[in-house]
């Protein structure tokens, strides 16, 4: 029943473990506490609830604990595998952000220069001030998009959450989501008048992570897909990682479910669901187009917990990691919070934990992660020297034929497991 890794008394033992295993009482944790995490997850996937989940949680750099619980598959029959497949859609924007950043310590890429010196269809944008989606009055934006904007979700890009009906009818109509690579999805967007001037809100969209990763492109002078592999993906040993699966792996995928109006937990009705491990957009996708798997995605955040480094590979400087995990709404937003929650800020590529009490998050402020709309979740403490992964396939419905949520539940009971 328990957490506990079988391989985690003889350092090695398990090939395929993504960090070396130790025993949990030597990371500081306590085995009761480990069986609270087994008991929420059990429960959660039990065959009212989610059909399955993977978690991985390791601490100073030595995996504690990493499991499937209940079923790969909607019809409950085959057991969750801990190398296990998933669709981890957003999580994927903290990738893209850390391609960019390699960039920008090789000096192909500034911060904070205008997004036009890199795609100079951007150079004259528009921001809507008036009008509507037919008649639309425009004017020049106070200051250019830069490439930081992009990172935070300060570019003043229509997101579709209803602040502009007239700007997110207009990106609607340009159809984004029918580009067929990345330089027809940026000569798209930069059509669209801006929803509000750069620097002045912060505004949750994946348009700027596909624009960031055309910016990959022409700093590189390579494909975004194979950008991330030769520099992320195989330095990092992310094998399973990418934007689709190869053929002999696809039944490693979970299934991608969701609830109907009765409640039942059925398919998801996406084509990502449909042909599991077939590319999520016809363009890669940074902001939400990858598949990964927990080993992998913890190699990935024990990178950045070490300051950039995975054992002999550095990726990025300590410097440009510490930049990733502050909060860089600071002195330029007021109040410096997401739109979500005023708990928390937003660094580069991820959420900044500012008042963990009013998140109701247990542990200390500074902790760093995203999540994925299939309820895919990972956490990095600092100051616990933590990662913490929790892996599920489920598309919420946002209403109460949802199950319990688990994210906030799983990290709080990681900390409290943490031997005082």
């Amino acid at each position: 029943m328990a957490l506990l890794l079988g391989a985690a008394a003889s350092a090695g033992a398990d090939p395929a473990s993504p960090l070396p295993p130790v025993e949990p009482a030597r990371a500081g944790f306590s085995t009761e506490g480990l069986h609270r995490i087994d008991a929420l997850l059990e429960r959660a996937t039990d065959a009212d609830g989610y059909p399955g989940a993977v978690a991985l949680i390791a601490r100073d750099g030595r995996l504690v604990a990493w499991r499937g619980y209940g079923h790969r598959d909607r019809a409950r029959t085959a057991p969750m595998p801990r190398d296990a497949i998933f669709r981890v859609y957003s999580m994927s924007k903290t990738v893209a952000t850390a391609a960019a950043l390699i960039l920008v310590e090789e000096g192909k890429l500034e911060l904070d220069a205008p997004l036009g010196e890199y795609l100079p269809e951007f150079a004259h944008v528009q921001v809507l001030a008036g009008g509507d989606a037919g008649a639309p009055r425009l004017r020049p934006p106070a200051r250019p998009i830069t490439v930081r904007d992009l990172m935070t979700h300060t570019a003043g890009f229509a997101s579709g959450n209803g602040a502009s009906p007239a700007a997110d009818e207009l990106l609607r109509r340009a159809d984004l989501h029918g580009a067929r690579d990345l330089a027809d999805f940026a000569a798209r967007l930069s059509r669209v008048p801006l929803a509000a001037d750069p620097g002045t809100r912060f505004a949750y969209d994946g348009a700027a992570i596909e624009a960031l990763g055309r910016v990959i492109e022409v700093a590189s002078g390579q494909p975004l897909a194979r950008f991330l592999r030769e520099r992320l993906f195989l330095p990092l040993g992310m094998r399973d990682t990418g934007f689709e699966v190869p053929e002999r792996e696809r039944a490693r995928v979970v299934d991608l479910v969701t609830r109907d109006a009765e409640g039942r937990t059925v398919l998801a009705d996406t084509a990502g669901a449909r042909r599991p491990g077939a590319r999520l957009n016809a363009y890669d996708s940074g902001a939400g187009g990858l598949y990964s798997t927990a080993a992998d995605y913890a190699r990935f955040c024990q990178m950045l917990l070490d300051g950039g480094r995975l054992g002999d590979v550095r990726i990025l400087r300590r410097a440009t990691v510490a930049a990733m995990f502050r909060n860089q709404l600071e002195g330029r937003l007021q109040p410096p919070v997401t739109e979500f929650s005023d708990a928390e800020g937003f660094g580069l590529g991820g959420a900044v934990l500012l008042d963990p009490e009013g998140k109701g998050r247990n542990g200390a402020p500074g902790q760093f992660g995203w999540s994925g709309a299939a309820s895919t979740y990972y956490s990095i403490d600092p100051r616990e020297r933590l990662v913490a992964i929790l892996l599920l396939q489920y598309l919420p419905r946002d209403d109460a034929r949802d199950p319990p949520k688990l994210a906030t539940p799983f990290f709080n009971l990681v900390h409290e497991a943490i031997a005082p």
